[in-house]
């Protein structure tokens, strides 16, 4: 339709006016719709995605858990084996002389000559040191003049018994027949008995003198100190001059001699390794100062009892020494070879467990762990001997977790035997 004039400009003008204003507000309201929508699909792919990641987490929880259910874990295992038959024990020590023997003097008087030292090697009878005494000279030269003496008087006293004896004889027949006085008789029968009780009493007097005699010749021999046996002299305490009085409670020390050919030792053996133990039993003494030699040697002695301090057993052992490599008082270890009279068994020191039950051991079996209390008898360090709760062939575990259980499955690796 055509308008023509002013009027139906103006109103064509308003009209347009009208379109352009709701156009926008169209325009918004679809805009407004749209940003709704969005909304509603990013909050859906919000709570799509937090319900896809809770069963996600849900699902690794349930496979977590079956897994830990199902789960057989690895552990490493060492075969008990038994102890050796025989038993070794290294003990401390120290060497002494076989034989050690301190000399006194048994003579009083000077040091004339001495003749040995410290460490002077000596042989049985050896003379060690003489002692001069002149007194004891005049003393043996008057015991032997007395002893002359009453020789004389026993001749004396021999002669009157047997002058006694022929008159006794002759007067007897004579008093039997009334020719000689009965009073004669019994005087000549009684002078018999009288010469007879002097020669009795010189003979004993005789006995008296001579035992004196002997008595200082034996102190004669005692001026010569000679050595008991062979051996090294230790120690010396005497010189040439020295008086040297002869007492039996406060004799002059003169010397000590040691035996060193044979090396004796003295060890105490532990309650648990003495039942084994008997002379013959071979035995290996070392010397950290000779680390490249040991000395072998054997058990000699034992005592009866053991120490009731210690529990210990008091044992000596003999060692050659031919060629005086050992010395007496040198620190030492003595191994002895006990032959073992109970049986253990050795493990490994990793197995141990300690807990509130004591101490046990986990023993495979079948797959399963089982826990077995255990006795520890002997600790050598890396492995341990028990004598009871596990048997030769057992597989115990090594290491095992804090949280092992009885009754546990496991699964063993390779198994590794205790050396």
């Amino acid at each position: 339709m055509n308008f023509n004039g002013p009027f139906d400009a103006e109103r064509v003008t308003e009209t347009d006016r009208d379109k352009e204003t709701v156009a926008p507000e169209r325009r918004r309201s679809w805009g407004g719709r749209l940003a709704g929508f969005g909304l509603v699909l990013v909050a859906g792919a919000a709570l799509a995605s937090g319900a896809w990641s809770h069963y996600a987490e849900r699902r690794q929880v349930l496979a977590t858990a079956a897994q830990e259910r199902n789960f057989v874990p690895q552990v490493r295992v060492a075969t008990v084996e038994p102890s050796d038959n025989i038993e070794v024990v290294t003990l401390p020590a120290t060497t002494s002389a076989f034989a050690s023997a301190n000399i006194f003097a048994r003579a009083s008087g000077y040091i004339g000559t001495r003749a040995v030292d410290i460490g002077d090697h000596v042989k049985a009878g050896q003379l060690l040191a003489e002692i001069v005494a002149p007194e004891l000279d005049h003393q043996i030269a008057q015991a032997e003049a007395t002893l002359a003496q009453l020789n004389s008087s026993l001749q004396q006293a021999q002669a009157n018994r047997e002058l006694a004896k022929v008159t006794w004889d002759r007067d007897r027949p004579l008093v039997d027949k009334g020719w000689v006085t009965a009073q004669q008789g019994t005087i000549d029968e009684q002078t018999l008995k009288a010469q007879e009780a002097a020669v009795s009493v010189a003979q004993a007097n005789i006995k008296a003198e001579d035992a004196q005699l002997q008595v200082l010749r034996q102190q004669k021999l005692y001026q010569r100190v000679v050595a008991p046996f062979d051996g090294v002299i230790t120690q010396r305490n005497i010189d040439v001059g020295s008086l040297v009085q002869a007492d039996a409670t406060s004799g002059t020390f003169m010397f000590t001699l040691q035996q060193g050919n044979v090396i004796r030792t003295q060890v105490f053996v532990p309650q648990d390794a003495a039942f084994g133990l008997k002379p013959g039993i071979a035995a290996v003494v070392r010397v950290p100062e000779i680390p490249d030699r040991s000395f072998p040697g054997t058990v000699t002695r034992i005592a009866d009892a053991l120490q009731p301090g210690s529990r210990t057993l008091l044992t000596e052992v003999d060692i050659p020494n031919p060629d005086a490599a050992l010395a007496s008082g040198i620190y030492c270890t003595v191994e002895l070879h006990i032959p073992r009279r109970t049986p253990t068994y050795r493990i490994s020191a990793d197995a141990l467990i300690f807990n509130a039950g004591g101490t046990q051991v986990a023993v495979v079996e079948n797959g399963v762990a089982h826990l077995r209390k255990v006795r520890v008898v002997r600790d050598h360090g890396s492995e341990v001997e028990v004598d009871s709760g596990v048997r030769a062939g057992d597989q115990v575990i090594l290491n095992p977790s804090v949280d092992l259980a009885e009754g546990a499955k496991v699964q063993a690796k390779p198994t590794t035997a205790v050396s």
